[in-house]
């Protein structure tokens, strides 16, 4: 089959033919429809986290099972999937607890290892053992990812559209009702409108938040924030103390504030723009090292927590098919956060295109010449 292979940093990424094999006990293949290029491609892709290569990059995807292993009972050939990069092993104490985002298995061999959940790869060019990127490696024709991390969705929903469910809109939506668990009437200030946060907005309006800030640089990403949920919108310019600006529009500060991009000035930023009571959730990945400085007794003498939020604290088998339900009853706004549609071998381009801030979410279709 065709994959977008990272082979190193400072090598261009390019579409090489991969042998991909059968799925084994638990797994399925899943012929790809859509997979969308995300900030976290961008980072492997860069050097910024340290995995085992060559590897086949891509976590976020849709698609339709095409093979199925042995023992695998609840999907069969033709079953319409949306991939969920954490594929719970359901054993582990994590699972069993009902805190499958943080499934063990999927934060150890998976993440780190480069490899499926037995710890093995499906993955070879040549002979050579080629790794799984978060035990899913979507920019690609196909995919054998475990049973676990295909989610079965209704047939009605368009497989291109919904492929961004399983990564940037379960995030974003997800953090805002797992993880922070945002009552309706709260106050909520968001800072980075790129796909993850504008999901965010998406899912504060699904909680029935009362007031929606936004806070971003570019003006096209405010307008569409508006689009998708958000009351009030802050353009980030130079001088401009975003702090004070979500106080000024805010009952002086907020109940909830977003970081939606990782890093340590913005999180920041959100902790010193909280209300007596308020909750600062850093859901963007930030750069390993990184460190934020607050006073600890503030936080206890205004009652304020500071969350962290890994893939919006989801159960993908319940969590998915829901927010595809809303996709498909109008409530949750999706095709509004693609840009383009790119055949696989403009991986590169996509991910250059991203890190300029110029696009949102880009699919690659393998299907696309």
């Amino acid at each position: 089959m065709r994959a977008v292979v990272l082979r190193d940093s400072s090598t261009p990424i390019r579409v090489e033919d991969v042998q991909l094999q059968p799925p084994g006990p638990n797994e399925v293949e899943v012929t790809i429809a859509a997979a969308g290029v995300c900030h976290s491609d961008l980072h492997v892709r860069k050097g910024d986290w340290e995995l085992p290569l060559p590897l086949v990059l891509g976590h976020e995807g849709s698609g339709t099972i095409s093979a199925v292993g042995e023992g695998v009972t609840d999907l069969a050939v033709g079953d319409h999937v949306v991939l969920s990069w954490v594929a719970p092993c359901g054993q582990c104490r994590n699972c069993l607890l009902g805190r499958e985002v943080r499934c063990e298995v999927a934060a150890g061999i998976v993440a780190l290892g480069g490899t499926l959940n037995d710890g093995t790869s499906r993955l070879s060019v040549g002979g050579e053992t080629v790794h799984h990127y978060l035990g899913t490696s979507a920019f690609a024709e196909r995919a054998v990812v475990p049973a676990s991390g295909a989610i079965k969705v209704r047939d009605d929903a368009p497989l291109e559209a919904i492929s961004i469910i399983g990564c940037a809109i379960a995030t974003g939506v997800g953090a805002v009702v797992n993880s922070a668990q945002v009552p309706a009437g709260s106050t909520v200030a968001v800072i980075g409108c790129g796909g993850v946060g504008l999901s965010i907005i998406q899912g504060a309006r699904l909680a029935g938040a009362a007031q929606i800030i936004a806070v971003d640089v570019r003006p096209d990403k405010l307008a569409l924030a508006r689009h998708v949920g958000a009351t009030d919108t802050i353009m980030v310019e130079a001088g401009l103390d975003v702090v004070e600006q979500i106080r000024r529009r805010s009952t002086d500060g907020v109940d909830f504030a977003f970081d939606a991009i990782g890093k340590g000035a913005v999180t920041d930023q959100c902790i010193r723009s909280l209300a007596i009571g308020g909750s600062a959730v850093v859901v963007g990945i930030p750069p390993a090292g990184s460190t934020v400085s607050f006073e600890p007794q503030t936080l206890v003498d205004l009652d304020q927590r500071i969350i962290g939020s890994n893939y919006g604290g989801i159960k993908p088998s319940r969590d998915i098919p829901w927010l595809v339900d809303e996709y498909m009853a109008g409530r949750l706004l999706v095709d509004e956060l693609i840009s383009s549609h790119r055949p696989l071998e403009e991986a590169e381009a996509s991910l250059e295109l991203l890190a300029s801030g110029d696009a949102l979410r880009q699919l690659l279709i393998p299907g696309l010449r």
